[in-house]
């Protein structure tokens, strides 16, 4: 099956599944709660190659893997969830909130 130059999330989702397969990663839902963590961790690593000034694409690649990893367990959480659907939900879901919805809240909190 050919892939498109960018891929969307769903598409992303089966390469994914396949990379896991071939290599032989964690594939059941006991799995997931580790999958999950490390997403976690790979963000932590991302926050720390920015904060020290390491190359954009070192950072980036961080932020990559914890898309795959986020892809990969909500294919083992919910296998018929389409994901391009959801972000384009969750996306108007955040569209219609006031202006600064989240920063609005945390500076009243703050006061």
């Amino acid at each position: 099956m050919p892939w498109t130059a960018v891929p969307t999330l769903e598409e992303s989702k089966r390469k994914i599944e396949e990379l896991v397969k071939a290599k032989g990663f964690g594939n059941t839902p006991q799995d997931i709660p580790n999958k999950l963590l490390f997403a976690f961790i790979e963000l932590g690593e991302a926050g720390d190659s920015w904060k020290k000034g390491k190359a954009v694409e070192e950072t980036v690649e961080e932020l990559i893997d914890v898309i795959f990893y986020v892809l990969d367990a909500s294919r083992l959480i919910a296998p018929n969830a389409n994901m391009d659907e959801a972000f384009e939900k969750k996306w108007a879901k955040n569209m219609g909130r006031p202006f600064q919805y989240g920063e609005g809240f945390r500076s009243k909190q703050a006061g």
